[in-house]
């Protein structure tokens, strides 16, 4: 039986790809988490053969989660499971540590063995997002993203979406101080002065639809 710890922030929607899991006779779900803080404590406390992650997360989001729960336990199987199908999202995962990143738009049926897949220890990608990384040159905007910790990229991403330095905040759980400082190393990583150029890398690399 592959025990799987199932995170996201929407009820109904952990409600709806738990009934899909465990119509798989060899799925069940043992906890279920709406954010990336109880995420790692229940995979500390249930230890899953496979938790299924979203990315984008109130407080910590899934890779910062994914960072912390894999810090715990290097052997963790974790799949991220999101609406991000671009290549920068997938390839920060993966380089990150997940053993799978698969898109919500993929087929029931593509989750289900992307589940079963990972639990047997090899990796998955969904065949939208292994289309995008295969296409994608070896260099370009995403690459530059790489210097970005886990919260910076967080944080990159919620101002591209255009979210004011409160709202992102907010949407953290962090303190305005703590925005302000980690907007201002993202500036001097991707070495650009202002909101307007944020954007345009955000644009460029995938991050955000122009």
């Amino acid at each position: 039986m592959i025990n799987v710890l199932l995170v996201d922030d929407h009820t109904v929607v952990r409600a709806g790809y738990r009934h899909l899991l465990q119509a798989a006779a060899d799925i069940t779900i043992i906890a279920e988490a709406e954010n990336g803080e109880e995420a790692y404590h229940l995979h500390q406390k249930h230890k899953p053969n496979v938790t299924v992650m979203d990315i984008s997360m109130p407080g910590i989001g899934g890779l910062e989660a994914l960072r912390r729960i894999l810090a715990q336990d290097r052997h963790a199987r974790v799949l991220i499971f999101t609406m991000h199908d671009d290549m920068v999202f997938a390839s920060r995962a993966l380089e990150d540590g997940a053993k799978g990143y698969l898109s919500k738009t993929c087929s029931p049926e593509a989750l289900i063995e992307a589940v079963r897949t990972v639990a047997a220890g090899r990796k998955y990608l969904g065949q939208e997002v292994a289309q995008k990384i295969a296409m994608q040159s070896a260099q370009g905007a995403g690459d530059t993203l790489k210097n970005l910790t886990a919260r910076e990229f967080e944080v990159f991403t919620s101002l591209a979406q255009g979210l004011a330095l409160n709202e992102v905040g907010e949407r953290l759980n962090l303190d305005y101080k703590s925005v302000v400082n980690i907007q201002t190393r993202i500036r001097q990583k991707l070495n650009i002065e202002n909101t307007a150029q944020l954007v345009l890398l955000a644009v460029r690399a995938g991050v955000v639809s122009p």
